[in-house]
């Protein structure tokens, strides 16, 4: 691209004569226009009237077919390159629909035109060029532009700033973001919004909250891009301290901050927290827009609790497609198939057209409940139906689905036969199936793919070497074991988390942190002798050691599930629910002491593991031992 010109405009020339009271008519039918064929009616009028070179008359064209999204803008450049003296809206016009295009590179060279030609920029230009920028991440053009905002007297113009503090934290250039920061007479709330999230986006939180406790006047929306910042960088716990800290300041819950914590407490699986912020959204009378309608449903779902999801969703005024697609997910996380099928004919039947995510979910839950024939009947209905190709992701549901259900040569056929390569998600589904089945050979040949496709991803490692243990072979355990370790991959600690009384508990395997450790190691203990009676042994397949049977029984004894169950009973009246979440898939281990600790307590048991939810009650678990 040619580089933009530092060029000082000289005064413009003077404007052309005011649009005469015989253009009202014409003009006003220009406001209406709906298509280019009527345009071109009007201004055939207007060019009729000799004022075919006016700028006011022809920007309102020259505007609709630039900017409107039935205008065309070839034509608008056809029309500008007969006027004889444009003017500083017409170039705004033109760089605007360069922009909406997504012609980037374009947009730039008509502003370096519009400097050759003497037309002075405003306060309206220099927002479009560096959004370009932005976009298209022209570094160099971007400082030219800076340099330019300046020069034309425009350092201190608020969106002018403000466009460039997204420009610089878009190229991670933070100093320089900060730089224009701390230059404004005035800042708003984009501005600390955009450097809080831009500082938040590359992992400095430290700094984030810098700049966000540095605000003597904090609106919701800055509070809401803090915690919003803690949120996407899982850091949970700050984020429920700075919600405390703004309650306490009786800071007004919005919509987004409400969403936003939502989220939090549907990460940590925290209930009695997400409930509170429920019925805070109802005492404020928040308007339940279709993202907060979402966000409550995937709290409810994904905090164990569907009835009160289903409750929720079908007490909706209005549900928008993406609350029944999350409705749909949700059964699917709890093995609900028939149900999610059922909701699908439902929402046809209320002429809501399902798209791509429905059947993602859908999918997902035929794989979760071993709907075999379903799954691959809506794999085609999909596009029989709606003329949806089946993505990636569709891909993957049935490759998951078949691989559980043990058809792995199905599966993998499927995978050849894919219209675009597989990608790690769609390997690692049969990765995986191969994994239950212990079919050893194409566990090996699909494992050593999926490590290569993600060689930071510890679990990778960490299941193929699992198949190698089952197998005897230690010595290739050991060689992943290097290979790991030659590249620096760590394996990622496993950890359960428990709400009780509004306050979340995390533990690790083996974890003695907590204040009550002892209590909970001794109710353990107590749970372990208390279920062998009732014919618990301890599974220990696929432990990566060749050691002997006790050494290989202690670790599975503290595996975080147990030591939070154990919690929970500890702190809990006799039939109270406990609900666990695990970052990990629960292990087949912790899966059968878990059916025996809920008939042994007469417990209701709900675990979301990193896949779906186990729901253990009377010694049988809700997945049927599927998953």
């Amino acid at each position: 691209m040619a580089p933009i010109l530092h060029v000082i405009p000289t005064p413009q020339s003077p404007a052309s004569p005011k649009t005469t009271n015989t253009l009202s008519t014409p003009l006003r039918g220009l406001e209406s226009c709906s298509t280019m064929s009527e345009l071109k009616q009007f201004q055939a009028q207007i060019i009729k009237l000799g004022l075919s070179c006016d700028n006011d008359a022809m920007g309102r064209v020259i505007k609709f077919c630039a900017t409107f999204e039935s205008g065309d803008l070839n034509y608008a450049l056809q029309v500008f390159h007969k006027l004889p003296n444009p003017d500083t809206f017409i170039y705004n016009t033109i760089i605007r629909g360069y922009l909406q295009s997504q012609l980037l590179k374009e947009s730039l060279l008509f502003y370096s035109h519009m400097l050759e030609r003497s037309v002075r920029p405003n306060n309206f230009t220099f927002p479009l060029v560096i959004r370009a920028c932005c976009i298209d991440n022209a570094v160099e053009e971007g400082k030219q532009i800076h340099g330019h905002v300046i020069k034309f007297g425009f350092g201190f113009d608020k969106f002018s700033q403000n466009n460039l503090i997204h420009m610089y934290v878009n190229f991670h250039f933070l100093e320089e973001a900060m730089m224009v920061f701390d230059s404004m007479y005035e800042k708003d709330d984009v501005s600390w919004t955009t450097l809080i999230s831009g500082f938040a986006q590359l992992g400095y939180l430290a700094e984030a909250f810098r700049v966000f406790d540095s605000n003597s006047e904090k609106s919701s929306v800055c509070w809401n891009a803090m915690i919003s910042a803690y949120v996407h960088n899982n850091q949970f716990h700050q984020a429920f301290a700075l919600f405390e800290r703004m309650m306490s300041e009786d800071v007004v819950i919005d919509n987004f901050i409400a969403a936003s914590m939502l989220s939090a407490c549907t990460r940590l699986g925290a209930l009695k927290q997400g409930e509170w912020i429920v019925e805070q959204v109802k005492k404020s009378r928040i308007d339940l827009d279709s993202k907060l309608a979402t966000t409550i449903i995937d709290m409810y779902s994904k905090c164990g609790c569907l009835d009160k999801a289903l409750q929720f969703f079908k007490g909706l005024p209005r549900k928008g497609i993406s609350s029944w697609n999350c409705m749909i997910g949700g059964l699917a996380m709890h093995g609900k198939g028939e149900a999610a099928i059922e909701l699908l004919k439902e929402m046809e039947s209320k002429k809501v057209a399902p798209d791509y995510i429905t059947f993602v979910n859908l999918l997902s839950a035929c794989a979760h409940s071993g709907l075999i024939e379903e799954g691959k009947y809506y794999f085609h209905y999909m596009k029989e139906a709606y003329g949806i190709e089946p993505g990636m992701e569709h891909y993957g549901c049935l490759v998951d689905l078949l691989g559980r259900a043990g058809l792995l040569e199905e599966a993998r056929k499927i995978i050849k036969e894919m219209p675009m390569s597989a990608d790690v998600g769609v390997l690692g589904a049969l990765f995986g199936a191969c994994r239950i089945h212990k079919n050893i050979e194409l566990g090996e040949i699909i494992g050593k793919q999926v490590i290569e496709l993600e060689p930071q991803n510890s679990g990778r490692y960490v299941l193929l070497a699992n198949l190698y243990a089952y197998a005897g072979r230690w010595e290739d355990v050991a060689n992943i074991r290097k290979l790991m370790n030659d590249r620096g991959v760590k394996k990622v600690p496993g950890f359960s988390v428990v709400e009780l009384e509004g306050v979340v508990s995390e533990f690790i395997a083996g974890g003695r942190t907590h204040p009550q450790a002892k209590e909970i190691y001794a109710k353990v203990n107590e749970i372990l002798d208390c279920i062998k009676s009732a014919g618990y042994v301890p599974d220990s397949d696929g432990l990566q050691q060749d050691i002997d049977e006790e050494e290989r029984e202690n670790p599975l004894y503290y595996h975080s599930e147990k030591l939070a169950i154990a919690f929970g009973l500890l702190k809990t009246k006799p039939g109270a629910v406990l609900r666990i979440t695990k970052n990990l898939r629960v292990c087949k281990d912790c899966h059968q002491a878990s059916k025996l600790i809920s008939k042994v307590y007469d417990r209701e048991i709900i675990v979301r593991d990193r896949n779906r939810f186990h729901h253990f009650k009377d010694g049988e678990c809700s997945c049927k031992d599927y998953w």
